[in-house]
C-alpha cells in the first residue's frame, strides 16, 4: 500500500515507528495528484515547495526530539484545504474570479491549529464560487470530478476536497458546510464528513457564505480519522463572535463504545421520494445493522424538509447579499481593473465593473435575491417569516431529541448526479440538500459515513445528534463504520494520469 492511502491513524503510526518520512508520505500525495488532477481538478492551487519544507520540519522532530511528538497530534500527516480559508502568502480565492489574485496575510483560526498540530498542507481545493453551489460547476475556475465515474459530480461546495481525499491525493482534508457542503460532497464520493455545531470550530478567516450558518469541520477516510482531527479544530476562539465556549470532550473517547441503551430515530418522510430506491434501502439496512449492535431503533415525526429548504433559501441568500457587499473594487479588486486608472469620482464606476466582471451567475442571482427579500415593504413578507420558520425546525428537532438520542437517515436523496445536472435547475442545490438543510439550520451537530452504492457510485449515511454532542455521533458513526466495510472502498483512477 503506498503512503498516501493510508488513514491519519495509520499514517501516524508508521510515522512514529519511522517506516517511512514525512517528506516521502507528502511526496507520494504531491505524486498522486500529479497522476490523477488533470482529469479530477480537485486542486486549485498545489503548494508542493512549502509543503516539503514543513515535512522535513516535522521529520526532524521525529527524529531528534521524539519528545515532542505528542505535542503534535497530526505532526507529518498532508491535509488538503478547501480554497475558502485564508492561508497567509497562498492564494485563497473562493473559487471566484474576483479573487483569482488575492493573496491574505493571515492564517484562518483552523488553518494556524491545523499547522500547530504539525499538519501538512498540501494545497487549496476547488469549490463553487464562494461556495455558491452544491456540485463545483459554479467554480469560475474548473469543475471538479467524481473519481468514482469521471463522468459525475462531486458535490459541493466541499467537492474538491471530497475528491481529494477518496482519490487518496490527500490523508485527510478541510471543508465547511453552511446547508450541506460538507455532509452532501461526503456522500457522493464515499468519505466521512462531519459538520459540527454551529460555533464549535471557529469561523475566523474563513470566506463568509451565510455567517448564520456557515460551519467548518474535518472530511476524512475513517470515523477515527474525523474524532482525531476535530480534537485539533474544536474550541472557543476570541477572534469569533459566534464561537462557543461550551466546554470540550475528548472525541477519540467516544471510539469503541457500544451501542446498548442508545436509541436512534428515523423519519419516514426522510426515506420517501425524491430519494431513490436504493438509497432508502441502503438506509433501511443500515437501520438493522444499528440495531444489531444494540441500539434501540425508533420512529419519530419531524417536519416535511421541504419547509426547510424555503426557509434555508431566503435566509441564505439574505446573508450573502451583505456578505458579498464589501467586494467593492477598493478592498478586493478585480484583475481587469489593475491597468486602469481611476478618479475619485469614478469610484462608482469601479464598483459596478469590479462587481460585473468579477461575480458569476450564481453570485449574482444569490445577490440579487437576497437584497430583494431585504428590502423595505418585503423584508417582514420574507425575511422575517423565514426566520420565525427558522426557530419552530429548531423546536421541531428538540422535540425530537425529548425521545431519541440521535437521528438517521440518507444524506442525500440520490447518488452523485452527471455532469451538467446543475445547469438544468436553478435550485439543483438545494434540492440535492434538501435532507441535511434541516439540521444545519438549527445549527445541529450531523456526520456523513458511507452506507452502500447505487448505480455503482456511494450512497451516503447522515446521523444528526443534539448540539455540542458530536461524541454521541461519533459513537453511533464508529460503531457502524466498524461493522460495515464500505469505507474501505476505493475507486480505480489510475487510468485518469496525463
Amino acid at each position: 500500500m503506498s503512503p498516501n492511502q493510508l488513514t491519519i491513524t495509520q499514517a501516524l503510526d508508521k510515522l512514529r515507528k519511522n517506516e517511512f518520512s514525512s517528506v516521502e508520505l507528502t511526496q507520494a500525495c504531491l505524486d498522486r495528484i500529479e497522476q490523477t488532477d488533470t482529469k479530477l481538478k480537485a486542486f486549485i492551487t498545489v503548494t508542493k515547495d512549502e509543503a516539503l519544507k514543513v515535512a522535513k520540519n516535522a521529520d526532524e522532530i521525529y527524529q531528534k526530539q521524539p519528545e515532542k511528538i505528542n505535542d503534535y497530534p497530526l505532526l507529518g500527516v498532508p491535509v488538503s484545504i478547501k480554497d475558502l480559508y485564508s492561508t497567509k502568502g497562498i492564494l485563497t480565492s473562493a473559487g471566484s474570479n474576483i479573487l483569482k489574485n488575492y493573496i491574505p496575510p493571515y492564517d484562518a483560526t483552523v488553518v494556524k491549529k491545523l499547522k500547530n498540530a504539525g499538519a501538512v498542507i498540501i494545497g487549496k481545493t476547488n469549490l463553487d464560487a464562494f461556495a455558491h453551489g452544491s456540485s463545483t460547476e459554479a467554480s469560475d475556475f474548473f469543475t471538479t470530478l467524481n473519481p468514482w465515474n469521471l463522468e459525475y459530480l462531486p458535490g459541493g461546495s466541499s467537492g474538491g476536497s471530497a475528491a481529494s481525499v477518496i482519490s487518496d491525493q490527500t490523508i485527510f482534508s478541510i471543508g465547511t458546510e453552511t446547508g450541506g457542503s460538507i455532509r452532501q460532497p461526503a456522500a457522493w464520493c464515499g468519505i466521512v464528513g462531519l459538520k459540527p455545531t454551529y460555533g464549535r470550530v471557529s469561523r475566523y478567516g474563513v470566506i463568509a457564505m451565510a455567517s448564520s450558518l456557515d460551519s467548518p469541520g474535518p472530511m476524512c477516510k475513517t470515523v477515527e480519522d474525523t474524532a482525531i482531527v476535530l480534537n485539533v479544530l474544536a474550541g472557543h476562539d476570541p477572534l469569533d463572535s459566534t464561537s462557543s465556549s461550551v466546554p470540550l470532550v475528548d472525541y477519540t473517547a467516544a471510539l469503541n463504545q457500544n451501542l446498548k441503551g442508545l436509541t436512534i430515530g428515523y423519519c419516514e418522510k426522510y426515506l420517501n421520494k425524491p430519494v431513490q430506491p436504493a438509497v432508502a434501502q441502503a438506509i433501511r439496512d443500515a437501520l438493522k445493522t444499528f440495531s444489531g449492535l444494540g441500539a434501540n431503533i425508533k420512529t419519530i415525526e419531524l417536519m416535511d424538509p421541504k419547509y426547510a429548504v424555503a426557509v434555508y433559501t431566503v435566509l441564505q441568500r439574505a446573508e450573502v447579499s451583505s456578505n458579498l457587499a464589501r467586494y467593492d473594487g477598493i478592498r478586493y479588486g478585480h484583475s481587469v481593473l489593475r491597468n486602469k486608472k481611476y478618479q475619485p469620482e469614478d469610484i462608482i464606476d469601479v464598483y459596478n465593473e469590479t462587481r460585473a466582471a468579477g461575480f458569476g451567475e450564481e453570485a449574482k442571482r444569490r445577490i440579487m435575491l437576497g437584497t430583494y427579500t431585504l428590502s423595505a415593504g418585503y423584508y417582514d413578507a420574507y425575511y422575517l417569516k423565514a426566520q420565525k420558520a427558522r426557530t419552530k425546525i429548531c423546536r421541531d428537532f428538540e422535540k425530537a431529541f425529548d425521545k431519541v438520542n440521535l437521528i438517521v437517515g440518507p444524506t442525500s436523496p440520490s447518488t452523485a448526479q452527471k455532469v451538467g445536472a446543475r445547469n438544468k435547475n436553478p435550485m439543483f442545490g438545494e434540492m440535492e440538500d434538501i435532507l441535511v438543510e434541516p439540521s444545519t439550520i438549527a445549527g445541529l451537530p450531523g456526520i456523513n459515513l458511507p452506507c452502500g452504492f447505487g448505480n455503482n457510485l456511494p450512497i451516503g449515511l447522515q446521523i444528526i445528534g443534539p448540539q455540542f454532542k458530536e461524541n454521541k455521533i461519533i459513537q453511533a458513526a464508529y460503531a457502524y463504520e466498524q461493522a460495515t466495510d464500505w469505507h474501505k472502498k476505493r475507486p480505480k483512477i489510475a487510468s485518469v494520469a496525463g
